[in-house]
């Protein structure tokens, strides 16, 4: 065969350009916008951005609801802390469910008395919930990025608190 009988080389397949996609990319066919880009899908409407923080917000106000109608100081509602059952310490989160009953009545001496980080994640969560959904609302992501230093406070924070409160003189401390 000659070079002039040769038949064609099929046709290649169209340029395949990455779509920013964040910190996952996939490869779309090229098309007739600038620069190869897709255009952006419309925002979805907000009542389905607020979809899921007012579902966890649900879950949230039905779980505090429970435990204010059910009293975790009278016996045989909740399971007993595994740690203090079989060793008499206390944990980080011992005496959380009596500081969320005493925080849905209203007593917030009670409630700091029983677990006082307990009480500080409430506000702390609430915070976070209404920052969430005010940037949902927006159509902005949800970022919360803590590093390796906030973690080890906290979990610093946690350990000193669990010491203290198994001490004698942390005894106040006591759920």
């Amino acid at each position: 065969m000659t070079a002039a009988n040769r038949p064609a080389p099929p046709a290649a397949p169209p340029a395949l350009v990455p779509a920013d996609l964040g910190p996952a990319t996939a490869a779309v066919p090229a098309g007739p916008w600038p620069g190869g880009a897709v255009p952006a899908a419309p925002p979805a409407p907000r009542w389905r951005r607020l979809a899921t923080p007012a579902g966890v917000l649900a879950a949230v106000v039905g779980a505090f609801a429970y435990v204010g109608a059910v009293d975790p100081n009278h016996p045989g509602h909740y399971p007993v802390c595994p740690l203090y059952r079989f060793t008499g310490l206390y944990c980080p989160g011992c005496g959380g469910l009596r500081s969320a009953h005493a925080f849905v009545h209203g007593d917030l001496t009670a409630a700091l008395h029983d677990n006082a980080p307990a009480v500080a994640g409430y506000f702390l969560f609430a915070v976070l919930w209404v920052v969430w959904a005010a940037r949902a609302w927006r159509g902005r992501p949800a970022q919360l990025r803590l590093g390796s230093a906030q973690m080890w406070a906290v979990g610093a924070l946690l350990l000193v608190f669990t010491v203290v409160r198994n001490l004698p003189f942390g005894a106040w401390l006591h759920p």
